[in-house]
């Protein structure tokens, strides 16, 4: 069968006066109809370069310098713009920066529609709505009538990719390249798009280049891999054999890199556990939330002057002790965010109190919330918006010690060129600004910033998700190192479970706004409470076998609108373990042992009466 796709010696160099350097250095392969084509590699390595060449997307200052891509026996290079136009319902990219590749002032299913018939014009106007609104659904975007007329800022993160990935599938394309768009996604929503994607190649003999920065993702994804290291192309094997015997030391280190779940192996160290088995006092806590609820007054659509209560966070209590890695995990949706902006004191609860040492944070003002400012610090997820691309490194550093009171110019760059040096940032990179730093040094300033106030609580919302897996690799051993060195608390908002099951002692996993399972690290990876976290747990990419078959977890249907909650368990609807009582009475959360909870009518204990009902 011929490819689909045949890429020959193609190299692309970097042209810039003064700066110019190969990107890509000879690279080679080919893609069938039907094959998904994985390429893996580090940041920098070349890998959205390579993507991007693949669509003949190459612009200045970036140039190739040799090679053919050729598209069904067609060379791409060699065509004219209004013949590769003409291509473009057959060749399909997304990219992995949702939030700015839709126009924000026009709703995300009209601009999907208006594609479509582009690049189809025979496709009726309501032909391709319903064919948007049926993709949409596909991709478990909620509601997706209701959200065809939505405008991009009013999707979250993940909601955008998937809307981005219907824009590409739209058109049952020949040929998809998908750079790194499962790498906002949560794994449940992860493992839908790559499902989706293989209907995809069987059912219209779609070809796909799956670049990616995980290697346990490419592995869901791609029959065969190619690692790309310093652009040049290392190895390439069918992807379990690359995984069972890599021959490039590069493949091997990669591996190495790859977080063990359940089997046994070194890890970057987690936080030191707490010594008692007991649950803490609230003395005991650095942090504490007390049946803490935000509730947000939201536009019922269809009314003029209605609203409707939008129930982001629901009766969440826990404590995190001093030392703790904490992680909050679930889905997109779940209130993970919205969790974050009250942990913060940037929203306060609607109801319960959120207390931190002690002292509930919604009464601080003044100098107590300055203090309380200095003692919680944020580490944010996107290492590129979030940095001020005309400020120096130094100037952002010195910031927060002027604002909280520091007026000696010595002894401010004193703390900013030790904090730098803390984090692993050469002094050197003081007065550049940070327009050539890669994610990870990006993401090492974002640290650096929150750690120039000597904070107690590191705030880490979906810090590492935007680095690749070497860099993550990184970071989390300069986080322990961190730690052990200042006593650090962290607190992490993630949806990545290995990283999680890397990082942190003690996890909450969250559902529909609410805690539905608090565990120690050891106890919710090898005997989880709930059936939520079992799901998130099977459609967890790894290397190593699942210890959770994602058949006998499988989430059917669509989680409920948190504007119209269920009667009884939240999560019955998708849960293949549900009994007639879910359907009435709210499951409590309920002790597992020490100190483990989880609220579900099934643990041991917590509903015996209702399971010998049920039977």
């Amino acid at each position: 069968m011929d490819p689909v796709l045949s890429v020959r010696d193609l190299s692309v160099d970097l042209t810039l006066s003064g700066r110019e350097r190969t990107i890509l250095d000879g690279i080679g392969f080919d893609v069938a109809p039907r094959e998904i084509v994985g390429v893996v590699g580090a940041s920098g390595a070349g890998k959205t370069v390579l993507s991007r060449a693949v669509v003949n997307w190459i612009a200045p200052p970036l140039a190739i310098r040799s090679g053919e891509i050729r598209f069904r026996g067609q060379d791409l290079l060699g065509l004219p713009p209004r013949a590769m136009r003409r291509l473009r319902r057959d060749i399909a990219y997304v990219g992995a920066d949702p939030m700015g590749a839709l126009d924000p002032t026009l709703p995300v299913g009209r601009q999907i529609v208006e594609k479509l018939r582009a690049v189809m014009p025979e496709v009726s106007r309501q032909e391709a709505r319903e064919r948007v609104i049926a993709l949409l659904d596909a991709v478990r975007i909620p509601s997706a009538h209701a959200r065809f007329h939505d405008y991009p800022s009013q999707f979250s993160g993940g909601m955008m990719q998937r809307a981005l990935i219907v824009d590409a599938m739209v058109s049952n394309p020949a040929l998809l390249v998908a750079d790194n768009v499962t790498q906002p996604l949560d794994v449940t929503v992860a493992a839908q798009v790559i499902r989706l994607m293989r209907e995809l190649t069987e059912r219209f003999e779609t070809a796909i280049l799956f670049v990616s920065s995980s290697l346990p993702v490419a592995r869901e994804a791609a029959s065969r891999t190619l690692v790309i290291d310093a652009g040049r192309l290392v190895e390439e094997q069918p992807t379990e054999a690359l995984i069972a015997a890599p021959r490039h030391a590069y493949t091997r280190d990669l591996v190495a890199q790859i977080p063990v779940i359940w089997g046994t192996g070194p890890t970057v160290p987690a936080a030191p556990k707490t010594p008692t088995p007991k649950p803490p006092a609230p003395a005991d806590a650095i942090v504490s939330l007390r049946g803490v609820s935000q509730t947000y007054r939201v536009k019922k659509r269809g009314s003029f002057a209605g609203t409707s209560e939008l129930r982001a966070v629901r009766n969440v209590t826990f404590d995190i002790v001093k030392g703790d890695s904490f992680a909050v995990v679930g889905e997109s949706g779940c209130g993970k965010s919205t969790l974050m902006r009250l942990l913060s004191r940037l929203e306060r609860p609607s109801a319960g109190s959120v207390l931190c040492e002690g002292r509930d944070i919604a009464d601080l003002s003044g100098p107590e919330l300055l203090g309380f400012r200095r003692k919680l610090q944020l580490v944010l997820q996107d290492p590129f918006n979030s940095l001020p691309p005309r400020t120096g490194i130094g100037a952002m550093l010195e910031a927060p010690l002027r604002t909280h009171g520091w007026r000696d110019p010595k002894k401010i760059r004193e703390r900013v060129r030790a904090v730098m040096d803390d984090v692993g940032l050469p002094v050197a990179l003081y007065d550049d600004l940070p327009l050539g730093l890669s994610a990870g040094q990006r993401q090492r300033v974002n640290v650096a910033r929150a750690m120039v106030l000597e904070p107690e609580i590191l705030l880490m919302d979906e810090t590492l998700s935007a680095l690749d897996q070497t860099e993550q690799f990184k970071l989390l051993a300069l986080f322990d190192r961190l730690q052990r060195t200042h006593g650090l608390t962290y607190i992490y908002i993630s949806h990545d479970l290995a990283m999680v099951r890397k990082a942190c002692n003690r996890i909450a996993v969250m559902y529909l706004g609410e805690v539905v399972e608090l565990a120690d690290n050891e106890r919710l990876f090898f005997d989880p409470g709930h059936p939520y976290t079992r799901a998130l747990l099977s459609a967890m990419p790894a290397l190593e076998a699942r210890r959770y078959r994602p058949e006998d977890c499988l989430m059917e249907g669509e989680p409920p609108s948190p504007i119209d909650l269920p009667q009884g368990c939240a999560f019955r609807s998708r849960c293949p373990q549900a009994f007639e009582a879910c359907a009435t009475l709210p499951p409590l959360l309920t002790v597992r042992g020490a100190r483990d909870l989880a609220a579900c009518h099934r643990v041991p204990g917590a509903g015996a009466a209702l399971l010998a009902g049920a039977a």
